[in-house]
């Protein structure tokens, strides 16, 4: 291949130069002797110049129209970006122009009947022959014309998938006037595509050409072909078979006329010849789609030239439809049906053509959001003839109505109603996005892709589609079956959705579908029959008031709406008679706990479909289900909803107690919660325990019931914390050291109070109480309000005072006054949306799991969940754990940690211009921020929960991690055929640790909580339940591993790096630092787990290994069972 001539580029890069500058503002550009374009320099005159008229106007409308300058260059860059360059046009005429001279030499064949196929050879026929071949006969010749159709021509085709629209007229010869009967003009229509494909192959001067169809309708096959070189993957080009214009009247495929006769199609002779044959309105507009494409670009070409943004503002249309799965498949919405559309409102005048791209596409998504064309159709014919149909015979026919220029053809007639209101869905939240300042509506529009798995709270799959043909035998479905052509996916989908909302009613929101793809097969394959489609996806949008409802309440057993409810819901309906005195039918499901009502919509829908459609169970496939990872109690399913509010139950009540206690010193100003199960996100929250007195031993002991020698760890209990501030007085000491002592005899004065006053046993400590009460432990902190004040005086030698921030100053306001602000706003959080605990959960149990959470430690992780639900943009608010937990993980593995900050704006307290000046404070401090900065609106400026950790490495790690776990669980949610197991990502890889430290499992009190617990459990000295009565208080927060840790971390820490999964992890990973093995000056000081070695008279020190090692071992003694070295992943 020969090298370009360096003087040509520099003359082509010269030429674009020019082109490239304005009319008004122009300077000479100079391009270097190695071609690089150097900075423009313009003279003072010119660079202080006033702004030009047309630089003013845009500036005024960015001021007026955008949020900000920013979002305005964003849309203009993205339509530079779809934009096709004038190289990539010139190579797409160069190719339609090669295929038109290669169609236009297509031989002429002999006449044969159409089920005769012996003059083709090596090409399939791109139709299925459903029921059987037509008669009438068939020829090969050349096309009467050929012309580019679709959005190349006119100007709006978008990259990256380059499609070019080739119709091919043809010849009337070939099509007889009754071909529209029958299916006789699909079929010859297959023919002729399959006649040039014959002819292209014997010309071998093309790419790959395969098969497809027009938005999944197997009447309308396409030919596909691809360039040869490099340029094939960019490039294809769509070839149409196309009648001649009007060769067929079109008011012979009116919506209420029949063109599929019911004996061809059954093969049953019609013994009723008075009975009228049914309609065919869905094959009738196929048939009239084929004779309009030309017309359809002469309308919108003229509507286009007088509108100069209509090209931008049908390319955001593409952008956006396709960022939500909406432009492709059976009845979707197009960037055809997006310029019609646009075209419609600028000839009725709904939107002005002096407009600009950025108002006309808010135009249009604002008609989408507020006009229903599944009620109230719109056409764009002005002077329709008088034998169109009227609007009304449209919606007679059809599920939406959008009627073209012709008034002949309704452009919508595949949509289903489903697809329309979600269409209707996205554009409202598109436009409330657009309205909110304070979030990034481009990164939310145009940038984000929403799949059907993380945008639904409920996904569910129709597998094994062959069952539909069962499903139209049982929902008497003939007519819909000739009108699809013997297609029993599209016959019976419709009505299967309509079965469903019918059924789930006021429990969901929105139920959209999947759009069935637009199939591609070989040329020289048999095309795939309608069951070897992917399945089917549902998805469900939750209406949590109603959605986990037991019970579905019918009409009174009198009224004559019961016997249709009987007829809904089967054998499940029966008479019930309620508090109220009224006698009514009712349908009562399944499901004590909050993780059993969320399956109650399964028992539902596959009720549902077994009754009426006859689709058993087995075909139905429900995505997700991650509950078991955080089920508390496996014996009664729950996934710690309930033992949370019962623990807040127990804290509340506790809380009323401590306020009504008298014979204190000084009075409490408040009792606040600061623990996580206080606002439902502790990953496994405590349950109320008795003990079980055999287990310890009787001896006495200060810390409390310790276990007998043989026995195992002791059952975990949590301590739940609780800070209660005492009133300020001049009482209280200046000192801090004094102030503790105060607070130590406020901790034994509460103790004695509430062992006098509620029989509560106590165990007073100098910095905390701990209370057992209802068989839970609670953790009291008595709190001085001036306490971080005093800490932070400081007298300097004069004698001056001046205030010095201190890391125990800000550790304890973060104790006393931060955590417990986060409780209570996030308590507030989890009763507006109910699966936020769930959903903090679970995502802090993945974070555990792979050895994280003592980085993403636990607040900073609730805040990351509680933005999905904040700003969620730009989906809804997630109502199910499933779709939280994936959104979790699609933000951390995408969000710009670097560069912005993640506002948490809690309780909407934020502005926006809040927002911008923290993201200007932000840009202005963040070399000194850290690596991971969540703002919240009482931490603006610091990110008190992530001061101290991630490190940038961590951070680094995580994101990798998630984005990994992302991709492995959807796929697994999407892909029936892998294995079905989430808990692989749950699974942490230890390949990259050099030890592992493997401890004992009895040893280890959060076992049962593991990820793969053990079959075998052992007791751990309770019962679960609480107690009336408890002689000793058990050891409190006693975790050996944690304690074991600490103190590897306080000996070897500036060795290595120590992981572990904190629920029932039986494995503690050692990653040496980089710089653990480097040699080190001797000095007495430094020889912690160091030996000395001398080279060249040079005394240095390195880490001593082999006692490290034995070190593990000794320290954990009776925890640690074996020491696994991985000594090919370091060397000493």
């Amino acid at each position: 291949m020969e090298s370009p001539d360096p003087s040509q580029i520099e003359e082509q890069e010269k030429k674009s130069v020019k082109m490239t500058k304005g009319p008004k503002r122009q300077a000479d550009s100079k391009v270097s002797d190695n071609g690089v374009l150097q900075p423009l320099k313009m003279s003072k005159q010119e660079l202080y110049k006033a702004p030009t008229v047309e630089e003013f106007n845009q500036l005024k409308e960015a001021e007026n129209l955008f949020h900000c300058n920013l979002l305005k260059m964003q849309m203009d860059e993205l339509l530079k970006e779809v934009a096709l360059s004038e190289h990539r046009k010139n190579l797409l005429d160069s190719f339609v122009q090669q295929v038109t001279h290669l169609l236009h030499s297509v031989p002429k064949s002999e006449v044969v009947e159409l089920e005769d196929l012996s003059w083709l050879s090596g090409v399939e026929v791109p139709f299925l022959f459903i029921p059987k071949v037509a008669k009438g006969k068939f020829h090969m010749e050349p096309p009467e014309s050929i012309n580019l159709v679709g959005s190349y021509p006119l100007g709006t085709c978008i990259k990256p998938q380059v499609s070019v629209d080739l119709a091919v007229t043809i010849p009337a010869s070939i099509l007889h006037p009754m071909d529209a009967i029958n299916q006789r003009y699909p079929q010859k229509r297959a023919l002729y595509l399959a006649g040039l494909v014959q002819h292209l192959m014997s010309t071998k001067t093309v790419g790959s050409l395969r098969f497809s169809c027009l938005h999944g309708n197997r009447l309308r096959p396409l030919l596909l072909i691809k360039p040869k070189g490099k340029d094939s993957s960019g490039v294809t080009l769509r070839v149409h078979a196309v009648p001649p214009p009007n060769f067929l009247k079109p008011s012979r495929f009116h919506p209420r006329k029949n063109n599929v006769r019911t004996e061809w199609f059954t093969g049953v002779a019609n013994k009723q010849q008075e009975r009228s044959e049914p309609p065919t309105p869905h094959y009738n507009s196929t048939i009239l789609g084929d004779h309009l494409p030309l017309s359809h670009l002469q309308f919108l070409s003229a509507i286009s030239t007088q509108c100069p943004p209509f090209r931008d503002v049908v390319a955001l249309l593409k952008v956006w439809l396709r960022q939500r799965g909406l432009d492709q498949g059976a009845g979707c919405f197009c960037g055809f049906h997006a310029s019609m559309l646009l075209a419609y409102l600028l000839s009725t005048h709904k939107v002005a053509k002096s407009m600009n791209a950025y108002q006309l596409f808010r135009n249009v998504l604002h008609f989408l959001a507020s006009t229903d064309l599944t009620k109230n159709g719109i056409t764009l014919a002005k002077n329709a003839d008088t034998k169109a149909p009227s609007i009304p015979e449209f919606h007679m026919a059809f599920s939406v109505v959008f009627v073209d220029p012709s008034g002949h053809l309704n452009l919508c007639a595949d949509m289903t109603t489903f697809t329309y209101k979600q269409i209707q869905h996205e554009a409202l939240l598109s436009l409330k996005i657009w309205d909110d300042p304070t979030v990034d509506c481009f990164q939310a529009l145009f940038m984000t892709t929403k799949s059907m798995i993380r945008t639904y709270d409920n996904v569910f799959y129709l597998s094994e589609l062959v069952k539909l043909q069962a499903s139209c035998k049982k929902l008497s479905l003939l007519n819909e079956l000739m009108d699809h052509s013997g297609n029993y996916v599209l016959a019976a989908f419709p009505f299967i959705l309509s079965l469903l909302q019918q059924g789930l009613g006021e429990r969901i929101h929105l139920l959209a579908h999947s759009l069935p793809p637009d199939p591609e097969w070989s040329v020289d394959s048999a095309p795939p029959k309608h069951k070897d489609q992917p399945p089917l996806c549902i998805g469900l949008l939750l209406n949590l008031q109603h959605a986990l409802s037991n019970l579905e309440r019918g009409p009174p057993a009198d009224s004559p709406m019961a016997t249709e409810f009987r007829q809904m819901w089967g054998s499940r309906s029966e008479l019930r008679r309620f508090q109220d005195g009224a006698i009514t039918e009712a349908v009562v499901w399944s499901g004590g706990s909050a993780c059993q009502k969320r399956l109650i919509l399964r028992e539902i829908i596959s009720h549902l479909l077994q009754l009426h459609a006859d689709i058993p169970g087995s075909s139905v496939r429900f995505v997700g289900q991650l509950d078991s990872l955080i089920t508390v109690d496996k014996e009664n399913p729950t996934t710690g909803e309930e033992e949370s509010l019962k623990v807040i139950q127990a804290y509340e009540d506790l809380s009323r107690k401590l306020w009504q206690l008298e014979g204190l010193p000084l009075s409490i100003t408040s009792v606040q919660g600061a623990h996580q199960v206080i606002r439902c996100t502790q990953v496994f929250p405590p349950v109320p325990v008795k003990l079980d007195y055999s287990f310890f031993d009787g001896e006495k002991n200060p810390v409390g019931l310790m276990p007998k020698a043989d026995k195992p760890c002791p059952y975990y209990i949590t301590p739940i914390k609780v800070i209660v501030h005492m009133e300020g007085s001049g009482k209280w000491p200046s000192n801090h050291l004094a102030i503790h002592h105060i607070k130590a005899a406020f901790h034994v004065c509460l103790g004695e109070l509430l062992n006098k006053h509620h029989k509560y046993r106590y165990h007073a400590k100098p910095t905390y109480l701990d209370v057992w009460k209802d068989g839970l432990a609670f953790r009291i902190h008595v709190a001085y309000q001036r306490e971080p004040q005093i800490l932070r005086e400081a007298l300097t030698p004069e004698g001056m005072l001046i205030y010095r921030d201190n890391r125990e100053a800000q550790s304890l306001e973060l104790e006393t006054q931060h955590k417990p602000y986060l409780t209570s706003t996030l308590h507030g959080l989890q009763q507006q949306h109910a699966c936020f605990g769930a959903v903090s959960r679970l995502s802090k149990r993945w974070l555990a799991s792979q050895f994280l959470l003592e980085d993403i430690q636990e607040e900073p992780a609730d805040l990351l969940v509680a933005s999905l639900f904040l700003h969620s943009a730009p989906f809804d608010p997630p109502c199910s754990p499933q779709v939280g937990f994936l959104r979790f993980l699609y933000v951390l593995s995408t969000f710009d940690w670097r560069n912005n900050p993640l506002i948490v704006n809690l309780n909407q307290k934020l502005t926006a211009a809040d927002y911008a000046e923290l993201k200007k404070d932000f840009v202005a401090s963040r070399e000194s921020l850290p690596a991971m900065f969540i703002a919240t609106p009482n931490d603006k400026t610091v990110s008190v929960w992530t001061k101290e950790a991630p490190s940038v490495q961590m951070l680094q790690h995580a994101v990798m991690l998630a984005a990994k776990s992302l991709q492995v669980v959807q796929a697994q949610l999407v892909n029936s055929s892998l294995k079905q197991d989430i808990r692989v990502v749950f699974r942490p890889s230890l390949e990259a640790f050099d030890v592992l430290i493997h401890l004992v499992p009895k040893q280890v009190p959060l076992l049962a909580k593991a990820v793969d617990p053990p079959l075998a459990t052992f007791q751990q000295g309770v019962f679960k339940g609480s107690a009336s009565t408890e002689r000793a208080l058990p050891i409190i927060d006693y975790d050996p591993v944690r304690l074991y840790l600490s103190e590897l971390r306080e000996a070897f820490g500036d060795l290595a790096l120590f992981f572990y999964d904190p629920f029932g992890g039986t494995v503690i990973a050692v990653l040496w630092k980089p710089k653990a093995f480097e040699a080190q000056s001797f000095k007495t000081t430094l020889m912690n787990a160091r030996k000395v070695e001398v080279h060249n008279d040079v005394v240095s020190t390195v880490p001593n290994i082999e006692a490290i090692l034995q070190d593990f071992q000794l320290i954990g003694e009776g925890l640690v069972k074996t020491v696994e070295l991985r000594t090919e992943k370091w060397v000493i």
